[in-house]
């Protein structure tokens, strides 16, 4: 009755009456219910320290890797005066053009505003699948931030995923670094933050915030391979894969090959017999399928809306020059273009360097570890395992998307060489070696201004810490002086290089063109939302955010429903179907444009518009008729107007003739151009060029030409002589309007075409997140076309029909209500072998939980 079991909780619980002294306690037969003597408590000074606490101080590590990265980021984000502190825009390139309105569009979509669902959106391009794009723009985690704050804001969340990104990441390559070896917190931190501050992170991905989940990604995965290492925890393996594939499958694809790469060096440097070694290699495949499998719901309809999507123009591999790829190397360095960035803080460059002289590891481990390193970094520069690391693909812009890899391989040799105490002498050999390095280099293209800085600043203060530390590592009496001074002079040449390399690369990336920083959010922009909210008719009709754009994701942004629609997966279904009717675009088909043409918003049921006030920073809207997202053709048109105009195209997508596409004479020089046409007074005369770049004056008015990117443009009314006369100033050597630039329409029979289209259109039309449903009248005959574009994923409840490139169905007889879904391909299956996987997961971790019970009650 007295014994304390082994398993007892609580040796106070566990104390039977034997354990009482007589008379403490209730005999038999008492019915007292006095409670026994109470434990003793310990006293202040007994207990244990907060730096004792076990589970506490692991966390030491990371958090000191989180501030260091974070607080460098931001603090040469105010350095640049970027908002919100201060007035410059801060949203460079795809930030401003699809990141943001995209987050916007998941704030809608949260807060019950959204046209759509997860699955589908009606705001841009007509409708569009959604699935894909949230896949590859929304996943990361720290995006759910954006909904939490109010819409006008949204754009300074997606701003601040890029330092909570980048500090997580330091944060868990802090802890993997644990796992690799036993060593100082502080000394985890540290490097973990020069993981964190990597050059692909500053130059490369740091306006990218779904990319940056790559930089999380791997440590995540170096941790899961541990564990299988270990042979414990597959299912937090597993579910630490599928963590990093939810965020951002592209990134995750290369941070899974470095795991790969890690795993491989840690089967052939840890002591394990064969065996063992089997058995991890088959931990880790199995926690690697069944982690993406429990993404394919995402992972699957992603890939084929990716074969789906209008191709674009990608050039072949071509590697740098030798030198400019090794001055990615050097710290705080910006290279122009597709450059690499592979550069960590000066500290982590010059342990690194330490790491195959330091005798006190083992040699195995030193010969794997730098031939590893080695082949990845020549491998970047090899054109088949480029193709490899980027998904057998050729990446649409910076050929160098891997290079955190890289990053992460040297912060850990630099954390081996660091926990083994390398020598005083070995130190100021390789920190010479990064100063000679720089010198050698310092004439290479865009040898970057703050490198030297960096290099002799920031290596020499590494330097001298590095040298404190072993001093102080040695006892004595100065051991708990030169330590904590060591640490303090570590973490601060790491936040001030990278402080210095980030708002270095911020202010050269803004030189270019392509990457000037542009305004998200302001008074203009809300007046230009409010204007749109204002003569809001979906479904009844759509409206059109209009131009000047803020984005190319306006109609996601500011929540219309026009055709400007940007993304990675718009299909080349919408392309065919648009590109001919005369909408602008660019990125090879896969960035449309609207267009200011009565004809379009007919076809595309467009009933409202917005267009810039009077005053600068103001908006008008205004409402005109429209006919339903639904409408009858009884029978084929085919338009009188020349085949190969624009014009003729719209009027057969119509469905009657409202143009005048008279004969154009030419005149002029190769790129001083005048056109000349006659069109009956009182129409309204339209140009249409889409190879011109340059300028257009007509009428006292000179619009701007951008080849491609203009779509049919108004040039005005047609004056009473009849006479349309366009001088055309062109910068594209040889090209010109064609035979048919110009169209006159005909505004009354517009009106006539648009009212018979509402007459025997759709007398109701319901929109779902992802359907429509619609109700025709009992007499109509014929097709029923509706104003969205054929894209595949479309089932209805009639045979789909191809008008134009628009989805369209036979009418039923029955007069039966004809519906729509919209399913993602690969969603079904995809869902499938996520439940697979899910059950696989659930079932080894009851499995495991139940025999860990029964060997605890044993």
């Amino acid at each position: 009755m007295g014994t304390v079991t082994s398993g007892s909780p609580d040796p106070v619980t566990a104390e039977g009456p034997s354990a009482r002294a007589p008379g403490s306690g209730p005999g038999p037969g008492s019915g007292s219910r006095r409670l026994g003597r109470l434990p003793r408590l310990p006293r202040l000074s007994q207990l244990p320290r907060l730096s004792q606490l076990p589970r506490l101080s692991r966390l030491y590590g990371p958090l000191l890797a989180f501030v260091i990265t974070a607080g460098a980021f931001c603090t040469a984000w105010a350095l640049r005066g970027g908002y919100p502190f201060g007035g410059a825009g801060h949203a460079v390139n795809d930030q401003a053009n699809q990141y943001v309105p995209f987050h916007r569009g998941l704030w809608d979509l949260v807060h019950g505003r959204a046209a759509g669902d997860l699955l589908f959106t009606w705001r841009g391009g007509f409708g569009q699948q959604f699935l894909a794009d949230y896949h590859t723009y929304l996943a990361n985690p720290f995006s759910w931030l954006a909904v939490l704050v109010p819409r006008d804001h949204v754009d300074l969340a997606v701003f601040a995923v890029t330092p909570l990104t980048m500090g997580t990441a330091a944060a868990l390559m802090a802890g993997y670094l644990g796992k690799l070896q036993s060593g100082p917190w502080w000394q985890r931190g540290i490097l973990g933050a020069c993981y964190g501050l990597c050059g692909w992170a500053l130059s490369d991905a740091s306006y990218i915030p779904m990319w940056l989940w790559g930089l999380v990604a791997l440590p995540l995965l170096g941790i899961a391979v541990e564990w299988c290492l270990e042979g414990r925890r597959w299912p937090g393996a597993t579910l630490l894969v599928a963590l990093a594939w939810f965020g951002n499958f592209y990134t995750a694809m290369m941070a899974t090959m470095a795991a790969c790469v890690l795993l491989g060096i840690r089967l052939l440097t840890r002591e394990m017999t064969g065996r063992e070694r089997l058995r991890a290699l088959g931990r880790a495949a199995s926690a690697a399928v069944t982690g993406i499998l429990l993404t394919l719901p995402l992972l699957l309809p992603s890939f084929l809306a990716s074969g789906d999507a209008q191709p674009t123009r990608a050039g072949a591999f071509d590697p740098v020059r030798l030198d400019a790829f090794l001055t990615g190397l050097l710290p705080a360095t910006h290279l122009w273009g597709g450059r690499p960035r592979l550069y960590v803080a000066s500290l982590g460059l010059i342990l690194a360097g330490t790491f195959v002289l330091n005798t006190a590891i083992a040699r195995r481990t030193r010969l794997v570890w730098a031939a590893a390193t080695l082949l990845v970094l020549a491998s970047f520069q090899f054109p088949p395992t480029q193709y490899v690391w980027h998904g057998l693909a050729v990446p649409n812009g910076n050929p160098y998307r891997e290079t955190f890899v890289f990053s992460a391989m040297v912060v850990v040799l630099a954390w081996l060489a660091l926990a083994h105490r390398p020598r005083p002498l070995h130190l100021a050999v390789c920190a010479a070696l990064l100063v000679a390095a720089a010198f050698a280099l310092r004439r290479t293209d865009d040898f970057g201004g703050w490198t030297w800085p960096a290099v002799l600043g920031g290596g020499a203060l590494s330097l001298s810490a590095l040298l404190l530390l072993g001093l102080g590592s040695g006892g004595g009496r100065g051991h708990r002086v030169l330590v904590p001074a060591a640490a303090v002079l570590m973490a601060g040449v790491v936040f001030a290089e990278s402080t210095a390399a980030a708002a270095n690369a911020d202010a050269r990336r803004a030189r270019e063109r392509w990457a000037k920083p542009a305004v998200t959010s302001g008074a203009s922009i809300s007046r230009h939302y409010d204007a749109v909210r204002r003569v809001d008719g979906w479904p009844a009709y759509r409206t059109d955010s209009g131009a000047p754009q803020t984005s190319y994701n306006d109609a996601l942004a500011l929540g219309a429903e026009g055709p400007q629609y940007y993304s990675s997966y718009l299909p080349k279904a919408t392309y065919r179907a648009l590109e001919p009717l005369g909408y602008g675009f660019k990125n090879d088909g896969r960035t449309f444009f609207g267009a200011d043409n009565p004809v379009l918003d007919a076809i595309f049921s467009i009933g409202a518009r917005v267009r810039p006030g009077a005053a600068p920073g103001t908006w008008t809207a205004s409402r005109f008729p429209a006919p339903p997202l639904v409408t009858v053709r009884s029978a084929p048109y085919t338009s009188p107007n020349p085949a190969d105009s624009v014009y003729a195209r719209q009027e057969n997508v119509l469905g009657a003739t409202v143009y005048q596409v008279p004969q154009v004479s030419r005149g002029g020089t190769a790129t001083a151009q005048t056109y000349e046409a006659r069109c009956a007074p009182g129409s309204e005369a339209y140009w249409y060029s889409p190879t011109i770049y340059g300028t257009a004056l007509s009428d006292g008015t000179r619009r701007r030409l951008e080849d491609r990117m203009t779509g049919v443009l108004p040039l005005g009314p047609v004056p009473a002589s009849g006479r349309v006369t366009v001088a055309v100033h062109t910068l594209t050597a040889g090209a010109t309007a064609g035979d048919h630039p110009v169209g006159c329409l005909d505004r009354t029979r517009l009106d006539a075409a648009v009212r018979h289209l509402t007459t025997t259109g759709a007398t109701s039309v319901k929109t779902g997140g992802h359907t429509i449903e619609a109700t025709l009248p009992r007499a109509a005959t014929g097709t029923a076309v509706f104003a969205v574009t054929s894209t595949p994923g479309w089932h209805c409840s009639a045979p789909i029909t191809d008008f134009h490139g628009l989805l369209a169905l036979p009418v039923p007889p029955d007069g039966s209500p004809l519906t729509c879904t919209f399913t993602p391909k690969g969603l079904p299956p995809g869902l499938a072998a996520a439940t697979l996987a899910l059950l696989t997961l659930t079932s080894v971790a009851t499995t495991t939980l139940v025999r860990r019970r029964r060997t605890r009650d044993a």
